[in-house]
């Protein structure tokens, strides 16, 4: 989010000056807030002020509202503080850091079933969304290639998904002029069909988006059944449609969890996948992924070679310096965990998950929006709509939790939805913890007499 510079007259409307109580020793003047101090402070001085100003932060444990990972153990949190000064981009000072990330690439291309003999390409991102705007580049510009070399316009290229993907798919067809199909959700259903897919592509759609591990409802689309449409337009039609898999939640709870689901590189048209390692990946943020099936599918013209940094460096990315510690980390989780641990740990988090599910419909208050319960994350909605989600949110982030009250979108705006993510260090002890303070809190609004409309509902909290 972008933050603003105060205005002369903002500053003179509030407190301008920072709070200096635990560091007041070393002080004889105010100290400025939003300008820089006329002089420097003791270090421990420094980090007193800020840190009193953190802890009105939200506590990470009680954080149920974020998919990213808010705990790693000791040995992986060393290796990130001794890697913190290394800037990834510097491929000829940090080689070893490099092939850290081909190592990465390569295990996760075999997660997702690269074919055997395909020379499948990636990359570390900042987070999923730089990784989708990656992937969806190279689809307009093979679309576009493609165009060009049959003698036909390029003037105007479509996207087409499900209201179900996250605002990342919005930003990137209005950053680069794509125009967006949507398709709106049904009733009582919070994914895209594969028929409403087949009605909307033409000759000009460049991807298809399909998500697994849904940000509203913590679904997944048909995965496989989009991708047969798309066969059977190929074979039809000659439009070869390629799909990108969003599983920035879900790519790293599906290979360990449902091993047999085909909605990877087992498909045909499933040209390129991003996956987040600071959700299920179990790194701390910033990090995410980009995997393509075949390193054709990048044209050349979008990778850079740069040697102002000491040597030859190809460059893929819409950012350039980023820290070394995240790419190291993911690795440090693949050869700490393996197969065998990730696949524990999300069997871990399922059965919490549908623990507190069982817990919450139990009370008879709540209906489950996602049945299914695919993933560890829970979607509800109250049954007696006489107060709202917004409150029951109010009331247990007094109690320290955060839970986020949101509306779905097109076609389901009327549809107010509790999300909690469950992740690894939300154990069981936390989740009884959980329920009875949503028992207590559900006993305060019914005793308290406060109805729906007394609320504003302007404060989301849906990323």
């Amino acid at each position: 989010m972008m933050s603003e510079k105060k205005s002369l007259r903002d500053m003179d409307k509030e407190d301008t000056f920072l709070d200096t109580v635990f560091a007041s020793r070393f002080f004889l003047e105010d100290v400025p807030k939003y300008s820089l101090p006329k002089g420097g402070m003791p270090s421990e001085a420094a980090y007193e002020i800020i840190h009193q100003e953190l802890d009105l932060d939200g506590t990470p444990a009680l954080n149920l509202a974020s998919f990213v990972t808010t705990w790693m153990d000791d040995d992986a949190i060393k290796l990130i503080d001794e890697n913190l000064g290394k800037n990834f981009i510097d491929i000829d000072e940090y080689p070893e850091t490099y092939k850290i990330q081909e190592k990465c690439v390569n295990i996760l291309a075999r997660l997702f079933n690269s074919p055997e003999g395909s020379d499948s390409v990636g990359t570390a991102t900042v987070g999923s969304s730089e990784a989708i705007m990656l992937g969806l580049l190279a689809h307009k510009w093979a679309w576009k290639e493609r165009r060009e070399r049959e003698g036909k316009s390029v003037d105007s290229p479509n996207i087409v998904m499900g209201a179900d993907v996250h605002t990342v798919w919005e930003k990137f067809a209005l950053y680069f002029d794509v125009e967006l199909r949507l398709i709106p959700f049904e009733v009582d259903d919070y994914t895209v069909s594969a028929e409403k897919i087949a009605e909307n592509v033409d000759e000009n759609t460049i991807c298809v988006g399909a998500v697994i591990g849904t940000t509203y409802t913590g679904q997944m689309d048909p995965i496989k059944e989009i991708n047969d449409e798309l066969l059977k337009i190929k074979r039809s039609k000659g439009w070869d449609i390629p799909i990108h898999v969003d599983a920035a939640s879900g790519g790293f709870i599906v290979p360990f969890i449902y091993p047999d689901l085909e909605w990877d590189f087992r498909l045909e048209q499933v040209k390129s996948i991003n996956v987040s390692g600071h959700k299920y990946g179990l790194v701390y943020p910033g990090i995410g992924w980009l995997i393509m099936k075949e390193k054709k599918d990048i044209p050349e013209k979008l990778v850079f070679n740069v040697n102002y940094l000491g040597g030859e460096m190809p460059n893929y990315s819409l950012n350039f310096s980023k820290g070394s510690y995240s790419v190291i980390a993911q690795y440090y989780n693949f050869l700490r965990l393996g197969r065998e641990g990730y696949t524990n740990i999300m069997r871990n988090l399922m059965k919490n998950t549908k623990y507190l599910a069982d817990c919450l419909v139990a009370t008879g208050k709540f209906e489950l929006i996602n049945k299914s319960l695919e993933f560890p994350i829970i979607t509800l909605k109250l049954i007696d709509e006489k107060y709202s989600v917004y409150q029951l949110s109010d009331l247990l982030r007094a109690k320290g939790w955060i839970i986020p009250a949101y509306t779905l979108p097109a076609n389901a705006e009327n549809v107010e939805v509790l999300r909690i993510v469950v992740k690894e260090n939300f154990g069981r002890s936390m989740v009884n913890s959980l329920l009875a303070d949503v028992e207590k809190s559900i006993r305060e609004l019914d005793d308290s007499g406060i109805k729906k409309d007394d609320h504003p509902r302007d404060h989301s909290l849906l990323y």
